[in-house]
């Protein structure tokens, strides 16, 4: 009988594992000796945090290629053919959310493997949650171009998509890309349109403000430099 994939989701950041992991996820993990990790390194450091009873020598972690072949799928996905359950994990939040690792899940389900999804912080839907912006019609669009007029010409799309269909638009950004994002943000946005700025979720320096852009024009610039940080908005 093949093994389950198991899909892990670990901490948003150095924080313990109490703050935002169920107690079953984390005993899930523990019982787990193969691993499929966005990070190899990080993956390491998730299981000192949650406290993994085996020696990390012990435990079996192939780390995802950059670019993912069919043929590396299938290596990938060897323990479970060979009966071994399997866990798959993010370097952050959730696995296959905004996150490498769907062709996996996707092809376990081909060979009819069973898929177990387990409990774990989503950047995206805290942030979504603590925005107060519409949270019955949202789309997530990863990462927007990193530079104009490409940028500009994105945030005008997202804006008019967003008043045309009343659907936030929720983005991110590499960390210290973040302050450039948010002034093409206050640049390129009408008044009126709400912007939330979702920082450190689950960290001890979270921080979460929804203003109108016109607002966020006449306020300090935030600190947002190299911290991981959802951006949302929504069309006035």
């Amino acid at each position: 009988m093949p093994g389950t994939l198991w899909l892990l989701p670990v901490t948003l950041g150095d924080t313990p594992w109490e703050n935002c992991l169920p107690a079953a996820t984390r005993e899930a993990a523990c019982r787990l000796t193969h691993f499929v990790a966005e990070n190899a390194k990080t993956a390491r450091a998730e299981f000192k945090r949650i406290g993994h009873p085996l020696p990390l020598r012990e435990l079996a972690i192939e780390q995802l290629p950059d670019t993912l072949t069919p043929a590396d799928i299938e290596r990938l996905l060897e323990p479970l053919v060979a009966g071994h359950d399997l866990g798959l994990m993010s370097e952050a939040g959730c696995p296959a959310v905004a996150d490498p690792g769907a062709l996996l899940v996707r092809r376990a389900h081909e060979l009819g493997i069973t898929v177990k999804p387990l409990v774990g912080p989503s950047s995206l839907l805290l942030a979504l949650m603590g925005s107060g912006l519409e949270g019955q019609r949202f789309a997530f669009h990863g990462y927007l171009p990193a530079r104009d007029p490409e940028r500009g010409r994105c945030i005008v799309a997202l804006e008019d998509e967003s008043a045309r269909n009343r659907q936030t638009q929720i983005f991110i950004e590499t960390p210290y890309r973040n302050s450039a994002l948010f002034n093409a943000l206050l640049a390129g946005c009408r008044p009126k349109t709400r912007l939330c700025l979702a920082t450190d979720l689950s960290l001890p320096g979270e921080s979460i403000a929804t203003r109108r852009v016109s607002e966020w024009k006449r306020g300090a610039m935030p600190d947002l430099d190299k911290r991981p940080t959802v951006f949302l908005l929504l069309a006035g």
